[in-house]
């Protein structure tokens, strides 16, 4: 029995093709950005397609500059590991504390950060479609993502997620 097998993971589809998963990543926070990114490169460890549409503010995580500066709000995140009212959320600092707070978490994990992340999805064959339209909505210009995303729209992404095994809105 191979590793993946024990594992539970099933690399391809019964007619011997790879299995596909499609993602939505359409908010540009780092809280956002490594749910997507974490799926991404597991799935293609496991031999799987997969392809990531960026929109809206989810341009950010593919954005050259911005992706090394994503931040973690603070404000209506009652998930927050420190219980404090949301009003606290509105105090100067405290998105700057609470990323702050989420890249120690990660430094402490051995987690790799975003750019990195990125890499090993581009180095593995994810496809990262940057929505065209959404583009020229937020003033986003071709030469302001990283290397290897595809400017595409709507349907070009609907086309591959239409054989998707796995489709996910992150």
């Amino acid at each position: 029995m191979s590793a993946l097998a024990a594992l539970g993971a099933v690399p391809a589809r019964a007619d011997g093709r790879a299995r596909r998963l499609a993602m939505v990543a359409s908010k540009g926070t780092l809280d956002g950005a490594y749910p997507a990114l974490i799926l991404a490169a597991t799935a293609v460890s496991l031999g799987w397609e997969v392809g990531i549409f960026f929109t809206f503010y989810g341009l950010d995580i593919i954005h050259r500059k911005k992706h090394r500066k994503l931040k973690v709000p603070s404000l209506g995140n009652p998930a927050m590991p420190v219980p404090l009212p949301s009003l606290v959320g509105v105090l100067p600092g405290m998105t700057a504390v609470a990323t702050w707070m989420m890249k120690r978490w990660m430094k402490r994990s051995r987690m790799l950060d975003v750019g990195q992340f990125l890499d090993i999805a581009r180095e593995g064959g994810v496809r990262l479609f940057a929505c065209s339209t959404t583009m020229g909505v937020m003033g986003v210009r071709a030469e302001d993502l990283v290397e290897g995303v595809d400017i595409a729209g709507a349907t070009a992404f609907l086309d591959f997620a239409a054989d998707a095994d796995v489709s996910l809105f992150v």
